[in-house]
């Protein structure tokens, strides 16, 4: 029974050793993937800011690029409103220069025709240089907004990749 008890105890203090080994690589090997893990939660936390960062930047090129055009739109609604009025300004002088109370008064409806043609030459190549700005800031602002839509894809994109992870 002596020589029994000594024979297990010998095969217990020899498979202790491994047993502890295949413990100890298990737990290592455990705590690598762990380490893994947590290095891939890192870099994907940093790439989601790095795009929320990128959107944020985006969002406001896109505000500046709405402001410009809604600027450059309202001045040439302005040219246009002023270029009427100019228009209907001159038709009545016109009216008036026909029927001429005296001589004095049809020179100076003369002279005031011609101020208001300049005036309307001038405001005509001013709502052209107007509307080729609002032409221009209506191309930035659709390449503005396209690049920030592209932006909320990949966040969404992003979104799902770390839902699909839960």
């Amino acid at each position: 029974m002596r020589c029994l008890l000594i024979l297990f105890l010998a095969l217990a203090v020899e498979t202790a050793p491994a047993a502890d080994q295949a413990v100890s690589s298990d737990l290592l090997a455990e705590i690598r993937d762990l380490r893994h893990d947590l290095w891939n939660t890192v870099a994907t936390i940093q790439r989601v800011q790095i795009a929320m960062y990128r959107a944020q930047a985006q969002a406001g090129l896109l505000d500046k690029a709405t402001q410009r055009l809604d600027q450059a739109r309202m001045q040439c609604k302005q040219q246009k409103d002023q270029q009427k009025f100019l228009a209907a300004q001159m038709e009545q002088a016109e009216e008036r220069k026909q029927n001429p109370e005296d001589a004095s008064y049809k020179t100076s409806t003369e002279q005031m025709i011609a101020q208001f043609k300049l005036s309307l030459e001038t405001l005509i190549g001013e709502l052209q240089q107007c509307q080729a700005d609002q032409t221009d800031a209506e191309g930035q602002f659709r390449a503005e907004e396209a690049k920030m839509n592209d932006l909320q894809n990949h966040l969404d994109n992003l979104d799902q990749l770390l839902a699909g992870r839960k």
